[in-house]
């Protein structure tokens, strides 16, 4: 006997309600392929350039660099899956990168403030361009590619402003430290020179893993208790056991050059809060049921305006947060800061399997999308591959991916 949908079940966006055990093997075969291609994938590319490389991939001091050189993207890719989900997009967040990192700079250094305060005036800055931004998308009806290509033009010319052309240098080194500097080691380490391993970052994993592991079994408890289908046990245990495995072999690696990465204690707080906004909370499901059916949800009474203006002011809290990180790791703020970040930001997610119509979309998801990303640009360079081509790769990754979800809508359509 087959469960049939109700109309609540499509008013909040969510699937009907079918217990898996009466998933079909072969559907829930597919389901599960879905869920779990962008692992896959992320892992059979790691392993080809680690095989291309001969190790050089795996290196310590590669794998920290890449979580150091692609922050940015992560940040961007964490707060686009929320604009995507909706069923917008964000031209504007590479030009809100450079602008809002000019302003940080020109308040250290022009008018002495404290970095901590000129952190903080940075990220309501952010927020009020998002708000600016959200106003127009959410309440005066524009179309959001209309208005932050609008906002791409309009913040990267108040940035040469900002700049007169030029460059702000001379940041304070804390400041500095955000975008490029390592948690000392605080507990100590593990053997002496260059095998010597820092604790901290091992317990730190440790620590990460474990969280994953609960955020993960209580969504899956939730989603149960809700009657909603979920994986199959040992497709469940061996996606999270790998998962934590890598977590930990991860910053095993890590561990043996310098440490924990600052930015990394930043990104993994990022992914913990955001993972739990879109998984947890009324304002996550809102925006899943905005993007999945917008008239339904506004039938269904949700605030469909103030969902949307709040999600362009959390893209441009971030944003600006970006624009620190930046701006820190460069040591200075330039006016060309942030080119083509939101077109890194954008294929990350989608990469990560969001589906272009909106709707569809993990964190985690983009945060692998922003990985896959990271380990091409770290791979080709290590194999001394030329600029060009390297745009060219990624073009054809982005591609690709797009075109695998747009098939697996319709082969799941014709059934």
């Amino acid at each position: 006997m087959s469960v049939a949908p109700t109309n609540a079940d499509f008013i909040v966006g969510r699937p009907p309600a079918v217990p898996d055990d009466r998933v079909p093997g072969r559907r829930r075969f597919q389901l599960n392929l879905r869920q779990s291609g962008i692992y896959i994938a992320f892992a059979a590319i790691v392993l080809l350039f680690t095989i291309l490389t001969g190790g050089d991939m795996l290196a310590p001091q590669n794998i920290s660099n890449i979580i150091v050189q692609n922050s940015y993207i992560l940040i961007l890719a964490i707060g686009m899956i929320l604009v995507i989900i909706s069923g917008h997009i964000d031209l504007s967040v590479g030009s809100i990168v450079a602008a809002t990192g000019a302003v940080a700079a020109v308040l250290m250094v022009d008018h002495n403030v404290p970095w901590p305060l000129a952190l903080l005036i940075t990220l309501v800055i952010g927020g009020l361009i998002g708000a600016w931004q959200g106003y127009w998308v959410a309440y005066f009806g524009i179309p959001a590619f209309i208005v932050t290509l609008a906002g791409m033009l309009l913040f990267r010319g108040l940035t040469l402003v900002f700049l007169t052309g030029g460059t702000i240098n001379a940041l304070p080194a804390e400041f500095n430290a955000i975008g490029g500097g390592w948690v000392p080691e605080l507990l100590g380490s593990i053997g002496e020179g260059r095998g010597s391993r820092d604790i901290l970052t091992i317990v730190l994993g440790v620590i990460a893993a474990a969280l994953l592991l609960v955020q993960q079994l209580g969504s899956r408890r939730k989603q149960r208790k809700l009657e909603l289908p979920v994986e199959n046990a040992a497709s469940f245990w061996a996606k999270n056991g790998i998962a934590v495995i890598v977590i930990l072999a991860l910053c095993f690696q890590i561990s043996a050059y310098r440490g924990t990465p600052i930015i990394l204690l930043v990104l993994a707080g990022l992914i913990l809060l955001f993972t739990f906004v879109l998984n947890q909370t009324v304002f996550g499901r809102h925006v899943y049921a905005i993007g999945g059916n917008l008239f339904a949800a506004q039938m269904s009474g949700i605030k469909t305006s103030w969902v949307n203006f709040f999600i362009f002011v959390n893209m441009g809290t971030l944003a600006g947060l970006a624009g620190v990180v930046t701006t820190a790791r460069a040591g200075g703020a330039v006016a060309s800061a942030g080119q083509s970040f939101e077109l890194d930001a954008i294929a990350a997610v989608f990469i990560g399997g969001a589906a272009v119509t909106g709707g569809i979309g993990t964190v985690i998801g983009a945060v692998i999308g922003a990985l896959i990303m990271g380990v091409l640009n770290m791979g080709l360079s290590i194999l001394s591959v030329d600029a060009a081509w390297q745009q060219a790769i990624k073009g054809l990754v982005l591609l690709f991916a797009v075109a695998f979800d747009v098939l697996s809508k319709r082969r799941a359509g014709g059934r």
